[in-house]
Formats: structure tokens, sequence, C-alpha cells
């Protein structure tokens, strides 16, 4: 019999996982680190399933590219956790990213997952004293690049020996010791606490000394992970999820056919997306009709959208319905929120537009985040008037 599972805590630098899943509006959220980041198609169809069976059917990919599944309770979620660990191995420890081609990129300086590896292990003796948040990103420097994702260590491969480093924010220089500066970097962390972000180290003056050598400011471009990517061998297709969640029906459709267009493996990647290796084609047409985005410049892949009333009991209005029915009016390089209410779990940020659900009508506030004071409270048939003159 399936034991309870303890209930992350609604604080300051908590976060879910499988077997600490977190108390959200529509129930408990578990997020699930697959092991080396990669799944085969019959896993994902039986994870899929049991998407459907344990939670609310809704599978997500996150920003950061992690499985997540909302709508579990305090019955299912034991039963759910030792059902995923009979199919997948889950990671755990400290959060150590590569982007999702790593390994089989052709245009990548170098492969960046035994780095990877190597940091992970150098960290595992005081991993208790990181945070949960505390994310490395080592980074190749191909075609998928996670320059738009937030860490408190970045290695960016420049040359076959040479990295940039930066700490935070902080472009610290380049080095041909990289797994020296992780050493000082993470320790420095450690030894914060838990609570302890790169943005904190910033007063204590990390000294990297003559590891690092000064180096110009590099801004690493931001590349979509939607389209198609050639591979060292085939090449790659990768698909978004609309607003970073699928109906698990829809999941398990695409994995239930991968055979027919030679996907060989599914590797969940940044922005909401899923990259579909060895695929061909053909899988466009399918995946589309199915639902998935697959064109990187769908205007879904500048809307940020929870469930909303569909799924949560703090919702007003069904958030990614009105999404969809907006998605056609949103300007070009314009970014559009749409809550179902003022937490804006889905987007935490700033956007161009956000729209919140409110008892009384729709919220807008103007470059700003869903908590906000909104300019407006709009009728459901004023929507798309306002959305066109905000953009104007």
């Amino acid at each position: 019999m399936s034991h309870a599972l303890p209930i992350a805590p609604l604080r300051r630098g908590a976060c879910p996982s499988l077997d600490m899943p977190m108390q959200t509006g529509d129930g408990l959220l578990a997020r699930i680190r697959v092991a080396g980041g990669q799944i085969d198609p019959v896993r994902l169809e039986q994870l899929a399933v049991l998407c459907g069976t344990h939670g609310n059917g809704i599978i997500e990919i996150t920003a950061r590219g992690n499985l997540q599944v909302r709508g579990l309770t305090a019955a299912t979620a034991p039963v759910f956790a030792d059902a995923v660990r009979d199919i997948v191995t889950i990671e755990t420890g400290l959060v150590v990213e590569t982007p999702p081609l790593a390994g089989d990129d052709p245009l990548e300086f170098v492969d960046p997952r035994p780095l990877a590896g190597s940091i992970k292990a150098l960290a595992a003796p005081f991993g208790h004293r990181l945070g949960p948040k505390v994310a490395v990103i080592v980074d190749g420097n191909g075609q998928i690049g996670l320059g738009a994702l937030k860490a408190d260590l970045r290695l960016v491969a420049v040359g076959v020996e040479v990295w940039l480093v930066s700490v935070g924010a902080r472009l610290m220089g380049t080095t041909h010791r990289p797994l020296d500066c992780a050493r000082i970097v993470l320790t420095a962390l450690a030894g914060l606490g838990p609570l302890g972000r790169a943005t904190d180290l910033a007063t204590d003056g990390l000294d990297l000394g003559d590891l690092v050598s000064p180096s110009a400011p590099v801004r690493q471009p931001v590349s979509s992970p939607i389209g198609q990517f050639p591979l060292q061998r085939g090449k790659a297709i990768g698909l978004g999820l609309p607003f970073g969640a699928m109906g698990w029906e829809s999941m398990a459709a695409l994995a239930d056919g991968a055979w027919r267009f030679g996907i060989s493996a599914f590797r969940p990647g940044p922005h909401h997306s899923l990259l579909a290796i060895g695929a061909d084609g053909s899988l466009l047409a399918e995946a589309a009709e199915i639902g998935f985005v697959t064109h990187p410049h769908d205007p879904r892949t500048r809307i940020s959208a929870c469930i909303g009333s569909d799924g949560c009991a703090s919702g007003h209005i069904a958030a990614r319905a009105v999404a969809s029915r907006l998605a056609p009016g949103l300007a070009p390089g314009s970014s559009l929120h749409v809550s179902g209410c003022q937490k804006g779990c889905a987007h935490p940020g700033p956007a161009d537009v956000t729209l919140i659900g409110r008892a009384d009508g729709y919220g807008l506030v103007i470059d700003g985040r869903a908590g906000d004071t909104p300019r407006a409270v709009l009728r459901a048939d004023q929507l798309e008037t306002a959305l066109l003159a905000a953009q104007g």
C-alpha cells in the first residue's frame, strides 16, 4: 500500500517534485525530472495514460523542460509516484541542465553532458545545502540555446576547451577550467544555505581568481526549439505544447504513432517544447492535427495561460479557451498572459498585455503582471477590441 507523500511548502525557494507535490488551486502538482532528459515512445504513452488515470488528464512541459502533472490528490499522488518510478528513472539532486539536442547536435562546440555529469557529482556531498531552485546550465552552444533561462551558474562553450562563465546575470569571463569554477560557485552557494541564490553572492564579491580571463559582453542568441533540426544522424522535430499543456489522449496518440515517423525517443525541451528524435517531416501535419504547435512563429508561443476555471478552484475564467480565441489577434513580437485569477501562476513576470479573471469580468493590465491593479475591467465581448487597442 502506498504511503502519503509530504507536501511541498508554499514559500520562497520551494519546488514541487514527484515525491513532494505542491498544493495548487486544482489539486496537487507533481514535477517529473526524467533522468537523462529522454523517454522512449512506449514509456511516454504509458506516462500519458497514468496522467489521465490519476491526475486531471493534462500533461504540462515547463519553461525549463520538465514534465508536470496537475490534479493529483492525497490519495492518488503516492500511487502515481510509484507507477511513474516503474516506468522511468527519476533524476534527483542539483539541477544541471543541458540543451535537448546535447550530444547529437552537429553545431555545438562540445558535448556538454560529460561536464554536466561531473558538476552534478562534485555537488553531491553538499547538495542538501543547496536550495531546490538552484540551477546550473551547461550549454554546448548548438542549435537550441538556453540563454532565456535563468541560472545560478551558466557555462557556455565558445570553443572546444573554452567556456564562458556567468554567475547569475554577471558574466565573469572565459575559462579553461569550468569544473573548478563550478566547485567554487556551488560551494559558496551551499554556504548560504537552502535559500541562497546567485544574486545573494553579489555582495560577497565572488572571486574566481586566475580561473577566468576577462571577456567582452556576449549575448547568446535565443533560438526557438520548435522546427526541424539536423542531428549527427538524421534529424529532430521540435513541437510546442500550446500554453505549455496537452491532454493526455493527444500525448498518447503522438507516442503511439511514433514508429510511423521513425521516432526513437522524445526529449522535453525549453519553452514548453517536445523534441522528437529521428522524426521525418511527415510528422508535422499529424502533430498539428493532434493539437501541437509546429511553427516557431505561431502566436501561441508568446501566450501564457493557466488552466483557469476548467480545472482550478481559484480560476474565474477558462483561461486557455480565452487564449486560444485571442491568439489570431496577437501582433508579432507581442506577449499575452491570460490568468484565471490574480495569482498569475502561468507567468509570474510582466507581459505586454495581461488579462485577469475576476468575479466581475476581465482585468486588463498593460506592461505588467497579473497581480497589478488593472486599468480597466472588460466584458467578454470587449476582449478582441481591447487587445487590438493595447497593441496599437
